[in-house]
């Protein structure tokens, strides 16, 4: 068990990503997005999400596991963990962009919230583990 108040600090946050990522989609799939400020092909983009999002869920889980058991395959998949955070946040904040997203009226602060939370995690992760 590692005695590093840094390794539990990072494994919590990797814990509160992975339950984060599935609060968002226990919730979106419960709401209807049919906002008229809705980019054509939203729902069918966000949708093909579930499953990259749920493998980062798991990778995730299974690095703040093995970093809080001393394991070293726990800094390995919290890089693996560090590049998918990266490629998703990138991808959220080119779409978001692109199609206002940002603004305040169509859900900004928490798409904006969103993003920088993925995109600061994925550097927390390389710079403690790289």
């Amino acid at each position: 068990m590692s005695g590093d108040a840094s390794t539990w600090v990072v494994a919590g946050l990797e814990l509160l990503a992975a339950l984060a990522i599935a609060g968002f989609w226990a919730t979106w799939w419960r709401e209807p997005h049919a906002e008229p400020w809705l980019p054509a092909g939203y729902r069918e983009h966000e949708e093909v999400f579930v499953v990259p999002d749920a493998v980062l869920a798991l990778v995730l889980v299974a690095s703040a596991v093995l970093l809080v058991l001393g394991e070293s395959l726990g800094r390995s998949l919290a890089l693996v963990a560090a590049g998918m955070l990266a490629f998703l946040g990138l991808i959220d904040l080119a779409y978001f962009a692109r199609h206002g997203l940002f603004a305040r009226e169509r859900g900004g602060l928490l798409n904006g919230a969103i993003v920088l939370g993925v995109l600061v995690l994925a550097a927390i992760l390389i710079v403690r583990f790289a």
